[in-house]
């Protein structure tokens, strides 16, 4: 497995060169697109709309959730094209990272002017 602060570092760089190319204002879709597209140039393995399945009382159950993308079977990253992220966004990647037992998370929102503001990081 590659370095998990190494591959964050070129999502994040990924995330910058889509932003700086497209800039705010587009629909969260076209960002989720182009960012793979540029993860798939770095070389990094990823998964598009993962499915989250939740386990309860032993049972495995599909309730429609997906993870936007999932790096190198280790990182979600949950993207945002909106005015303000809110706390329901942050409880949205916690509860992911928790469901689908990973540790770190990026919430990453396009819809800011300077990305540095966009892109928050979460371990759990």
């Amino acid at each position: 497995m590659k370095n998990i602060n190494d591959i964050t570092y070129k999502i994040i760089g990924c995330a910058y060169e889509v932003h700086k190319i497209l800039g705010p204002g587009l629909l969260e879709s076209t960002y989720e697109t182009c960012l793979c597209y540029e993860l798939e140039k770095q070389g990094l393995k990823f998964e598009k709309q993962k499915e989250l399945m939740i386990n309860y009382k032993g049972a495995t159950l599909n309730n429609g959730y997906r993870i936007d993308i999932l790096v190198e079977d280790s990182i979600v990253l949950e993207l945002k094209s909106v005015e303000n992220l809110l706390p329901i966004h942050t409880a949205q990647i916690l509860t992911y990272l928790k469901l689908s037992e990973h540790n770190l998370g990026l919430l990453i929102n396009f819809n800011v002017t300077n990305l540095q503001n966009g892109i928050h990081r979460y371990i759990i």
